[in-house]
């Protein structure tokens, strides 16, 4: 085991690895609660989600799946799960806004992990990640934060809608509206400390004080906290059986999405985990098809199992920073997935109060993005920002990709830095352009 994974050549041990993997579980743990509860759109009335229990163990079996592969393939100490964001989007663009079946919408997800194996194994995802400016897949990433923090502040009411101004401030007398503000406090305290697994935690904290003030049931025995693994049947292979309804032009704008997404979601985040572990080699990334086929085959996996695009976690960087630097570190973090899917009772403790502060302050993490975008340059503002802005005023990540890829083409044109422009941008621009024309 220890050659396998060369603990020798990186200095370290099974008990650094394991600490490491340990920590970042912790770290993105919260995605155990916040996926169910953003896939089964339990705050929404009349709509009818995905069933939270059976998205709990989907979310737990793909976060094993692809992080072991990740492990014993790619051999990086970093661990995959389900998209914040991509998930966002699934429920609240795809199923809630454009009105597309869950069944049919775990479809694309489906043929955008099948589309990822074809292109990670000819070596064009590397080429396609290439042609995409940088300032847009900063814009992307900023935007889908923004997109996030607006879902968690609208669902507990501390965003309500109004009839003359759209958006206005809830009651924030309510009880449940206070104890979200507690929860993101809380939060920004264990960050802003640099506490490992700071949002984990805080969900933690601000559950418990939900049930000091009663607005959340107690556990009242082990059966309330531990229980049998849930079945899978109401999500496990829809994706299959719906697979024929992708064929719609709905569907193909949906599944560029999940690929546009997932494509520098996963990249951004296998340069930032490589490079605080000092694994980059003459500034490249060592296994990089590995890799990617792992984030692939996650997404494909995890789709027949019933949760939407699983991805790269950033939060790996948790574990590399407690000296995580080989796979052997998500093999452990693989595990402790595994054994989360013991605890599921637990979901009726994590209410959306406690999910919304975690959505917020991801939201806040994954803005940072817009201090790297050239903003002095107008031909790279116009698109960067109307990408950034449209995401949560439309309700739409997609939208907001559309818009920002229509405009990049032309601003940079008329500034005459049309060299600079790859011919796939052009081709994005025109399809995109002709969507919002014949099909909205």
């Amino acid at each position: 085991m220890k050659n396998y994974f060369r603990f020798e050549e990186f200095g370290t041990n099974y008990r650094t690895e394991s600490v490491a993997g340990l920590t970042t579980f912790l770290a993105m743990a919260y995605i155990l609660f916040v996926n169910p509860a953003i896939l089964s759109l339990s705050d929404v009335e009349g709509v009818e989600g995905m069933d939270p229990e059976a998205v709990f163990v989907a979310t737990a079996l793909a976060a094993a799946i692809g992080t072991l592969i990740m492990g014993l393939l790619a051999k990086y100490p970093i661990a995959l799960a389900p998209g914040m964001g991509l998930n966002a989007f699934f429920s609240y663009s795809v199923v809630l806004g454009m009105g597309i079946p869950w069944e049919t919408a775990l479809a694309g997800v489906l043929a955008s992990g099948l589309i990822f194996i074809v292109l990670t194994l000819t070596g064009i995802r590397e080429k396609v990640i290439d042609a995409i400016p940088n300032n847009l897949k900063l814009a992307v990433g900023a935007g889908i934060g923004l997109f996030i923090a607006f879902i968690g502040l609208k669902n507990v009411g501390i965003i309500q809608a109004d009839e003359a101004t759209l958006v206005a401030l809830g009651d924030l007398t309510n009880p449940s509206i206070l104890l979200t503000i507690f929860g993101v406090f809380v939060t920004v305290i264990l960050l802003a400390a640099n506490f490992k697994g700071g949002v984990f935690y805080g969900m933690i904290i601000t559950a418990i004080a939900g049930m000091i003030v009663g607005l959340i049931n107690v556990p009242t025995g082990v059966n309330d906290v531990v229980g049998s693994v849930p079945s899978l049947a109401p999500t496990f292979g829809a994706a299959l059986t719906h697979f024929g309804e992708i064929f719609t032009m709905d569907m193909l704008v949906v599944i560029l999405t999940f690929l546009f997404v997932d494509f520098f979601d996963t990249a951004g985040t296998l340069v930032a985990v490589a490079t605080q572990g000092g694994l980059m080699k003459n500034g490249k990334l060592p296994r990089a098809g590995k890799a990617l086929f792992s984030d692939s085959a996650a997404t494909v996996s995890g789709a027949i199992l019933g949760t939407s695009t699983t991805t790269s976690f950033v939060e790996s960087t948790t574990g590399v920073g407690a000296g995580g630097r080989t796979g052997f570190a998500s093999v452990v973090t693989a595990g402790l997935f595994l054994l989360a899917l013991f605890f599921s009772p637990l979901l009726s403790v994590v209410t959306t109060e406690v999910t919304a502060p975690a959505l917020i302050i991801v939201g806040v993490l994954m803005v940072s993005n817009l201090k790297e975008i050239e903003w002095d340059k107008f031909e790279i503002a116009v698109p960067a920002f109307l990408t950034v802005l449209m995401m949560p005023l439309t309700n739409s990540i997609a939208t907001g990709i559309a818009i920002g890829f229509i405009f990049y083409p032309i601003t940079m044109l008329v500034k005459g830095r049309y060299k600079e422009i790859h011919p796939l941008m052009y081709v994005l621009g025109v399809i995109f352009f002709l969507y919002f024309i014949f099909l909205t």
